[in-house]
C-alpha cells in the first residue's frame, strides 16, 4: 500500500497539527498507512498542548512529491496555503472548515468540509461514523485543537457542533475543559520575547481576493498595546515581508482574547476594499479598530473578499 502525507496549513496553528494527527491515526486504524507531518514548527500554544499530553510533534517537511505520491489536506484546501509543490502529488482526500478557493483535482477525491469552528470537530465525528473510539491523548489534543480554533467557545465561529465535541472530548481525556482552555490561550500570547517578523508570521494566510494577493496575520495577546508600542518594528517587518513576498496588501489582525475585539494594522495598497469592508477609515496609524472581531475566517474574510469584488 503506497504511503500518503497528511498535513495542514503552512505556518501551522493547533488546528492543522492536531487535525493531521488524529485523523492520520483513524485513518490507520481502518488500514490505511499514512503519516502526519507538518508544514512548519509548532507555535508557543502547539507546544504547550502536545507537551502536555506528552506528544511527539510531527516532523516538518517542505516537499512532499519526493516522498509520496498521493497527499491529504487537513484544515486548508487553497494551494497558496498548502505545501509548494502540491501540483506534483495528487490529493486523495480533504477535510476542511474554510472556503473552497483555488483548488481543483484531475481525479475524484474524498472531500469533508462544514461550516463548523474547527477541523478537529469534523474529524471527533468521523470517529463515530467509522465506530472507532477515540483514544485519550487524541481525544485531549482535539479539544485542544477546538479551544484554540473557537477561543474557547467564544469565537462567532462556534456552532453546536463544537460545544457537543469539547464536552465529550474533555470526558475522554479527563480535562477541565474551561481551566485547561484558559492556560492553553494564555500560553500562546507570549510576545515580548519575539520579533515582529517572528509574529506577523506566526499564524499567517495569503488570500487572493480579485487578483490581489493579500495576507492575513493574527496575534493573539491580553493587551493590543503589548504589540502597538512596537508599531515601527511591525511596519518594518511587514513592508519587508511585502516586498519578498510579493504581497499588495497586509492586515495585521491583533486580538484581544480576554475581551474579544481586534484593532488591525493595515499596510500596503488598496486600502479603500478594507474601509469598506468595516465601514471605517484608517486612522493616522494606520489601523482600525473592530470591536468584537476575532475569526479571520468569519469576520474578515468574506468582508474583504466581497468588498474587493465590489471595486
Amino acid at each position: 500500500m503506497n504511503k500518503q502525507l497528511v498535513f495542514g496549513h503552512q505556518n501551522p496553528d493547533t488546528d492543522a497539527i492536531v487535525a493531521a494527527m488524529a485523523y492520520s491515526q483513524l485513518l490507520n486504524q481502518l488500514g490505511a498507512n499514512t503519516e502526519a507531518v507538518a508544514l512548519g514548527t509548532p507555535n508557543d500554544e502547539t507546544k504547550y498542548v502536545l507537551d502536555y499530553f506528552n506528544a511527539e510533534a510531527p516532523r516538518v517537511v517542505t516537499t512532499v512529491a519526493n516522498e509520496v505520491k498521493e497527499v491529504i489536506l487537513v484544515d486548508h484546501n487553497e494551494a497558496q496555503q498548502s505545501v509548494a509543490d502540491r501540483q506534483d502529488v495528487q490529493v486523495v482526500g480533504v477535510v476542511d472548515h474554510h472556503r473552497i478557493a483555488n483548488f481543483e483535482t484531475t481525479s475524484p477525491l474524498y472531500y469533508r468540509a462544514e461550516p463548523v469552528g474547527c477541523t478537529s470537530t469534523i474529524i471527533t465525528k468521523l470517529y463515530h461514523e467509522n465506530e472507532l473510539e477515540i483514544p485519550k491523548q487524541i481525544a485531549g489534543l482535539m479539544l485542544s485543537a477546538i479551544i484554540s480554533d473557537t477561543l474557547l467557545l467564544k469565537s462567532p465561529t462556534t456552532t453546536d457542533a463544537d460545544k457537543v465535541a469539547i464536552k465529550e472530548l474533555a470526558t475522554i481525556a479527563g480535562i477541565d475543559a474551561e481551566k485547561f482552555g484558559l492556560e492553553e490561550l494564555r500560553a500562546g500570547t507570549n510576545v515580548a520575547s519575539k520579533s515582529a517578523a517572528d509574529l506577523i508570521d506566526a499564524d499567517a494566510k495569503s488570500f487572493t481576493l480579485a487578483g490581489k494577493n493579500v495576507r492575513i496575520a493574527q496575534i493573539n495577546t491580553v493587551d493590543v498595546n503589548d504589540i502597538f508600542n512596537r508599531q515601527p518594528e511591525f511596519e518594518t517587518a511587514i513592508k519587508e515581508a511585502v516586498a519578498t513576498n510579493g504581497y499588495d496588501l497586509f492586515f495585521l489582525m491583533v486580538t484581544n482574547i480576554l475581551n474579544s475585539d481586534t484593532e488591525a494594522l493595515v499596510i500596503g495598497e488598496p486600502t479603500e476594499p478594507v474601509e469598506t469592508a468595516f465601514e471605517q477609515k484608517l486612522n493616522a496609524q494606520q489601523r482600525l479598530v473592530l470591536p468584537g472581531v476575532v475569526s479571520r475566517k468569519k469576520q474578515v474574510v468574506p468582508q474583504l473578499t466581497a468588498a474587493f469584488e465590489q471595486k
